[in-house]
């Protein structure tokens, strides 16, 4: 996945996300890669390993990422954008991407939910745990 990466998980923090990293991709005319990760449970009570969604689970996230992309596509135009959906651990997976990734955008906050908190779970692991420069977008960011 060479170009931009940015995590998607429906919610409006990676709306923002995916707006501002689509206006980057095409400022530096690469391809954006919109990754959503159909997330798997995993070490539960001391058990180890991972508990995969279906992959009809998969399918609906893809779907779901389609049409948000779909919706960003229609707004700003640019057009070099595809979606990806995996099974996984949501910070593995994208940390994963980092490693062919020229940059990774994710959003301060997801889906998930502890809403007090400045920055989210996911984005404190990809912040320390990327290969590639990492963008973290705040709430209210908007592009100029």
């Amino acid at each position: 996945m060479s170009g931009i990466v940015v995590g998607v998980d429906g919610s409006p923090h990676s709306q923002k996300a995916l707006d501002w990293a689509m206006t980057e991709a095409a400022l530096r005319n690469v391809h954006l890669t919109a990754l959503a990760v159909a997330p798997a449970a995993a070490s539960i009570w001391g058990i180890t390993g991972q508990f995969s969604p279906s992959q009809e689970t998969v399918d609906k996230v893809s779907h779901a990422a389609q049409e948000v992309v779909d919706k960003a596509v229609s707004r700003q135009g640019y057009q070099d954008v595809s979606v990806h959906a995996v099974a996984g651990v949501p910070a593995d997976e994208l940390v994963k991407a980092s490693q062919d990734a020229d940059l990774l955008v994710v959003a301060a906050r997801g889906a998930g939910g502890f809403a007090r908190l400045r920055m989210g779970s996911v984005s404190n692991q990809v912040s320390h745990h990327a290969t590639c420069p990492v963008v973290i977008v705040p709430s209210g960011a908007e592009r100029p």
